[in-house]
């Protein structure tokens, strides 16, 4: 896109130390978000989604660490603040939804309460104020009778009310980026598509920066306007999201786009990727995707191959692609 990224990410690496030495969880990892845009980051388990989602939120715990690359937020270097920095940033300028809104949600306190004291803690408003904001935003994000909600608590609200409170939470001091983990893994499917629904309005109307974490390839082409695609902490594929969908370059990509059913699609059975993800201990060399790709050949288990470019619309990290002049 052709905005100022609101959130660049550059050459990221996050290791956890271990008796046997440091464990690479994050390695070389480039990408950046636009003002309104949402920008999906996909993979399996173990792919290092969340990870990354805690580096820029600055939740990583020992004995996990950032020990390469930078992270800014709208021009600034945030990846090395000093606590109290982060406890004033996070909330008010970066926000998150998480998977599991029971653990996002204190049960001693109602709604309204929750809403009111992070309001409080950020914004320069009295309780009366923002015991209004609150309303308005049970409101915004489709609570019905919010006027009664707002006196509930989290026990009381089904599960899709209660995803849409923590949403409401994260709105509450208008932050610049949301990092939602999961944030429809746990509802039904006509929840999910709501969620999404919301999501999306959100990005357009406020100009809020989304990052999109899950591994569900269909809420991401119904979602994202760019994804990024992550195997063992590596970002393997990036780019619009219509043409990751339609026109996936890298093998495991197109392992994912298969694997996803399609209403009228005439097939026996869907992909399947054979193997698992490797652990951190075990990351063959070269391309760490060569042992479950059925594409590979000489250079994939010898060399890695050049990273995905950030600066590329449409880039892949593969030998298959490597002297291609478009990624």
């Amino acid at each position: 896109m052709t905005q100022t990224p609101l959130l660049e990410v550059q050459r990221l690496q996050v290791e956890f130390a271990t008796r046997r030495g440091a464990l690479v969880a994050i390695d070389d990892v480039s990408f950046s978000i636009a003002p309104g845009e949402i920008l999906g980051m996909v993979g399996e388990s173990g792919a290092g989604k969340s990870v990354t989602g805690a580096a820029v939120l600055g939740l990583l715990q020992p004995p996990a660490r950032i020990s390469g690359g930078r992270i800014c937020l709208e021009g600034n270097r945030i990846d090395n603040l000093p606590p109290p920095a982060w406890q004033r940033l996070r909330g008010r300028h970066i926000a998150a939804i998480f998977q599991d809104p029971l653990t996002a949600l204190d049960p001693l306190f109602t709604v309204g309460q929750q809403l009111t004291e992070t309001m409080l803690a950020h914004l320069p408003m009295t309780r009366q104020q923002a015991r209004d904001r609150a309303v308005e935003l049970l409101t915004e994000v489709g609570i019905p009778a919010p006027e009664r909600r707002v006196d509930q608590y989290p026990h009381q609200l089904s599960g899709g009310l209660r995803q849409r409170v923590v949403i409401a939470l994260a709105l509450c001091a208008d932050p610049r980026l949301i990092i939602a983990d999961e944030p429809t893994t746990a509802l039904d499917v006509s929840t999910q598509a709501q969620i999404v629904a919301l999501l999306r309005r959100l990005a357009r109307e406020r100009g809020t920066a989304v990052m999109l974490i899950t591994h569900d390839m269909g809420v991401i082409a119904d979602t994202a306007d760019r994804v990024a695609v992550l195997y063992a902490g590596r970002l393997v594929e990036i780019g619009p999201v219509r043409e990751v969908v339609h026109a996936p370059r890298h093998p495991y990509t197109t392992g994912l786009m298969g694997a996803i059913p399609r209403l009228g699609a005439r097939r026996a059975r869907l992909t399947q990727i054979d193997g698992a993800m490797p652990g951190l201990d075990s990351i063959p060399a070269g391309c760490a995707f060569h042992p479950r790709c059925p594409r590979r050949f000489d250079p994939c288990g010898q060399d890695r191959p050049p990273e995905a470019g950030a600066m590329d619309p449409h880039s892949v990290s593969c030998w298959l692609h490597a002297g291609s002049s478009d990624g």
